[in-house]
């Protein structure tokens, strides 16, 4: 049994480790505003890091699909986007909870927040496309082609475009701002929660995707049943 479930054994005591000892890590004191907001960078970033992997593996199978039309590779598709998204509208809260210490306002228009912003729409949109139609070839196939386009405008409206413009984000003073991950902030000891909460966190999505695709399939079964 736990050769079976280890990966879900593992990503509890990843979470775990990360909620507790990401509290009582010794932290950078980067500037007076910041103190220890940066802890959120345990949450904060893994949730994009999560995002940007499940969104990728949901294109895959939207690949699959167009190549391979079944059932599975449609539930596998959206159940990987609909767990993406959940972790990236998490991305946005944790994002704006963090902002509102450090920029003081939850939503300041960085270049950085609006991107992420348009990104998760383009991906509800999805959905909102998936349900407005019937038939479920059809549903299939658009919905893949379209899946394939959400994840690519990821790239101009998280990664692109925010570089090319002054940004509030870890490097972004003036017009050479760059709102990546500033890995010279990340010292040993940060580094010892950040990628075991990515790993936890990511693990913790692949779990609750494959239980949408456990649901979905069965009650794709009982429906063809019926």
């Amino acid at each position: 049994m736990i050769r079976k479930y280890w990966w879900k054994i593992l990503s509890i005591v990843l979470l775990v480790y990360t909620c507790t000892y990401g509290f009582y890590v010794k932290v950078p004191r980067l500037d007076d505003r910041m103190k220890e907001s940066i802890r959120n960078f345990f949450f904060h970033v893994p949730m994009w890091f999560t995002m940007m992997i499940l969104l990728l593996v949901s294109m895959i199978y939207s690949i699959r699909y167009l190549r391979n039309p079944t059932a599975k590779n449609d539930a596998y598709a959206v159940a990987f986007a609909s767990t993406g998204v959940i972790y990236g509208l998490l991305g946005l809260v944790t994002g704006a909870i963090w902002a509102n210490y450090q920029w003081g306002s939850p939503w300041s228009g960085d270049p950085k927040q609006n991107g992420a912003a348009i990104a998760m729409l383009i991906y509800l949109a999805y959905f909102v496309l998936r349900g407005s139609l019937t038939e479920e070839d059809k549903k299939g196939r658009i919905g893949a082609v379209y899946n394939i386009f959400a994840f690519f405008m990821l790239f101009p409206t998280l990664w692109i475009l925010p570089r090319l413009t002054e940004s509030l984000h870890p490097g972004g003073e003036g017009a050479e701002g760059n709102p990546g991950i500033n890995g010279k902030d990340m010292d040993v000891q940060m580094r010892t929660v950040f990628y075991p909460a990515v790993i936890g966190w990511t693990l913790l999505g692949v779990w609750i995707s494959t239980l949408q695709i456990r649901l979905a399939i069965l009650v794709d079964k009982t429906y063809n049943h019926d």
